[in-house]
C-alpha cells in the first residue's frame, strides 16, 4: 500500500458524515506516585501529581472519528450536574457539537476515575447511572437523530453500547428503521444486555469477552473454528452483513456470510488496552462505509488499535502516525 492508496482512503474518510449515539462519559486520571502503605489499611498512599479529565466511551468514538478526518454527531444524555458541565466543557475543547448532548436532571454524568502511578492503573472509580433512559429521553434523542437525517447526508449511524441505559431496545429499533428506510449502513458496538436486540446491523463488532457472554457459551480464544461456526450462525439468525470480532492480541475475525475470515494482529508494545475497541469501532465504521475491502478494514482497525494502546489512558488514534505505519507495513 502507497501512500497514494493511503491518502485516497483517508480522502474519502474526510468526507464522511458520522451520527454517534451512546453512553459518553467522563473518563478522569488522578497521575501520582506511591512511596509507602496506609496505616489505615493494607492499601497503598497515592500522591496525585496531575488531575486530567478526557472524553471517554461514546465521546472517545467520536473523537477517533474526527481524528480519522470524518465529522462526528454525538448524541447522548447526560446529568444535570457539575460532572456534566464538565463533559460540555470537554466538548467545547475538542471543537464537537452539542446539539446532540441531553441533560436528565434524574441521572448521574458518567465519569470513570482511574488512579495511575508509573503507568500503571491502581484502582478504578466508576460514578454512573445504569438504568434506561425514559421514553422522554427516547423521544428527544430520536427527534434529534432525525432532524438531522432531514437536513444532512449521513455516512454511518454509530451505536455504541457501554451499557449504562442510553441505547435502549426501542431507541435502537426507531432509528435502525430511519436508517435502513433512508440506504445509511449502521455499526454496533455491544455489550451483554442488548446483544440479541440488535439485528438488521450492516456492521456487529463485539470484542471476545462480549461475543462470549452475548452467545451464552465458553468458546477459547484460540478456537477459530467454534468462533467461525457460532459467529456465522449468529450473523444469520440476527441478520448482519458483517461480524467483526475483536480478539486482542489474537486479531480480528469478520464473517461476511460467504466465509469467516482470521486477520492476525499487528504485535505492539502494549502499555494500556482501556479505548481500543472506541479506536476500532471507529475506523470499521468507517471503513465499512467506505466500501473498503475485508482485508483492509481488519488491517487499519487491528493497526490502529495497537496504536492506541502504546498510550496510557483512553486517547484517540493520531491520523498522521497510523499513516505512516500503514506505509510502513506495507500490504
Amino acid at each position: 500500500m502507497d501512500f497514494t492508496e493511503i491518502n485516497q482512503i483517508f480522502e474519502r474518510f474526510k468526507q464522511m458524515h458520522v451520527i454517534v449515539i451512546g453512553d459518553a462519559m467522563v473518563d478522569s486520571y488522578l497521575w501520582g506516585k506511591v512511596d509507602r502503605v496506609s496505616p489505615e489499611a493494607p492499601v497503598p498512599i497515592v500522591s496525585v501529581l496531575k488531575h486530567e479529565n478526557r472524553l471517554g466511551g461514546a465521546g472517545n468514538v467520536s473523537l477517533n472519528i474526527k481524528a480519522l478526518g470524518a465529522t462526528p454527531y454525538l448524541f447522548s444524555i447526560i446529568g444535570k450536574d457539575d460532572k456534566g458541565r464538565k463533559f460540555k466543557r470537554l466538548l467545547q475543547k475538542e471543537k464537537l457539537p452539542n446539539e446532540g448532548i441531553f441533560e436528565d436532571p434524574e441521572r448521574l454524568t458518567t465519569v470513570k476515575s482511574r488512579i495511575i502511578s508509573k503507568g500503571q492503573h491502581i484502582a478504578r472509580v466508576d460514578e454512573e447511572s445504569a438504568e434506561y433512559i425514559n421514553t422522554e429521553m427516547e423521544n428527544t434523542i430520536v427527534s434529534g437523530v432525525e432532524n438531522l437525517l432531514n437536513r444532512r447526508k449521513i455516512d454511518v449511524i454509530v451505536f455504541v453500547d457501554y451499557d449504562k441505559g442510553v441505547i435502549t431496545p426501542t431507541l435502537f429499533d426507531k432509528i435502525s428503521k430511519m436508517a435502513i428506510a433512508k440506504g445509511i449502513p449502521t455499526a454496533v458496538d455491544p455489550k451483554k444486555r442488548n446483544f440479541e436486540h440488535f439485528k438488521n446491523v450492516t456492521l456487529f463488532k463485539p470484542n471476545f469477552k462480549e461475543f462470549v457472554d452475548g452467545i451464552g457459551m465458553q468458546v477459547d480464544k484460540g478456537d477459530f473454528n467454534t468462533i467461525k461456526k457460532v459467529a456465522k450462525t449468529l450473523k444469520q439468525n440476527q441478520n448482519y452483513k458483517l461480524i467483526f470480532i475483536t480478539l486482542s492480541e489474537l486479531g480480528v475475525l469478520i464473517s461476511n456470510g460467504v466465509e469467516e475470515q482470521h486477520y492476525p494482529a499487528i504485535i505492539r508494545d502494549i502499555a494500556d488496552v482501556s479505548g481500543a475497541g472506541d479506536t476500532v469501532v471507529a475506523v470499521a465504521s468507517l471503513a465499512m462505509a467506505a466500501k473498503l475491502s475485508q482485508k483492509i478494514m481488519a488491517f487499519i482497525s487491528n493497526l490502529a488499535g495497537g496504536l492506541v494502546c502504546e498510550k496510557v489512558g483512553v486517547v484517540p488514534i493520531n491520523k498522521e502516525q497510523l499513516m505512516r505505519e500503514m506505509y510502513l507495513q506495507n500490504i
